[in-house]
């Protein structure tokens, strides 16, 4: 293990022999912390070694939705050539699309779909990312997909 992300693990409490697994709270695995943290070193590594890209935390949410709070391009760039599911429902039935939709990350909407993010995947209250759009440049992107 590089030194950058031995000590990445150590400020987290993470244990180096299950790079995949979720801390106790059931909110983070390694990869998520990074990806919250805008950390694309360790991401990179991370990958190198092979985590499991798929783990979700207690809400259903992969390491793509804490790229996407943390709203670094190179980062869900990253995840999403790995092949994270640029699509995962979590436990709402949001995804990633959804989530920056209503918080008003047009650039991040931008990004989703020129990626591929499917607009027209409805959460478990039947609505969809144009449906949560939370500003206007939200709103017309999704309209225009």
């Amino acid at each position: 293990m590089n030194p950058a992300v031995a000590e990445f693990f150590a400020q987290y409490g993470f244990d180096p022999a299950q790079p995949s697994a979720l801390q106790p709270d059931r909110h983070f695995t390694p990869l998520m912390r990074a990806a919250k943290e805008g950390r694309l070193d360790v991401i990179e590594a991370l990958l190198t070694y092979g985590v499991d890209i798929a783990v979700t935390n207690a809400d259903g949410c992969n390491a793509l939705w804490l790229a996407c709070y943390n709203g670094s391009h190179a980062i869900i760039d990253r995840l999403i050539q790995a092949g994270i599911d640029i699509d995962r429902q979590n436990d709402n039935g949001a995804t990633c699309l959804m989530y920056v939709a209503s918080n008003s990350k047009p650039d991040l909407v931008s990004l989703l779909l020129e990626r591929g993010a499917n607009p027209r995947l409805a959460n478990h209250d039947d609505f969809t990312a144009l449906d949560l759009a939370g500003s206007l440049p939200c709103l017309k992107l999704l309209r225009a997909a």
